[in-house]
C-alpha cells in the first residue's frame, strides 16, 4: 500500500462515503467544496485505480468504482507510516507532541478508556 495525496484521499474518503458500486456523479456530491472538473475527478479515480484502491465496472455509460481498500485498512497503515516517519516508531512520542499541543480533560479520559480497553485493564 501507498501514501496517498491528500488530493486522492478526498476521492477515496467520498467513494467509502458511498459505499461500492458509486459512480462519479454521486462521488462528486461530497467533493464540491473542491470545485474540481470532471476531468479532474477522473485523473484522480484513474490513479487510484492504478494503485490499487479502487476497481470500476461498466454499466451502460457510467463506470462504478468500488474500494479494494477499507478505510480502516488505510488509517491503519497511514497510522503507522506516521508513527515511524515522525516519531521514531514510537507512541510515546507521538503523544508527547500532542500533549504539548494541549489536550483537554476529556481528550486524556478518552485515552485513558482506550488504553486501558486495548490493555484488557478497567476500573474495577
Amino acid at each position: 500500500m501507498k501514501h496517498l495525496p491528500d488530493t486522492e484521499l478526498a476521492v477515496m474518503k467520498a467513494i467509502w462515503a458511498c459505499g461500492e458500486d458509486v459512480s462519479r456523479a454521486e462521488m462528486e456530491k461530497h467533493l464540491t467544496e473542491y470545485h474540481w472538473t470532471a476531468n479532474t475527478v477522473n485523473t484522480y479515480l484513474s490513479r487510484l485505480g492504478e494503485k490499487g484502491f479502487v476497481t470500476s465496472r461498466k454499466e451502460g455509460k457510467n463506470l462504478l468504482y468500488t474500494p479494494l481498500v477499507s478505510r480502516d485498512e488505510y488509517l491503519a497503515f497511514d497510522s503507522r507510516r506516521v508513527l515511524k516517519s515522525l516519531y521514531d516508531g514510537k507512541p510515546r512520542n507521538f503523544m508527547a507532541a500532542l500533549a504539548s499541543n494541549g489536550l483537554n480533560e476529556q481528550d486524556v479520559a478518552e485515552l485513558r478508556a482506550l488504553l486501558d480497553e486495548l490493555s484488557g485493564g478497567g476500573n474495577g
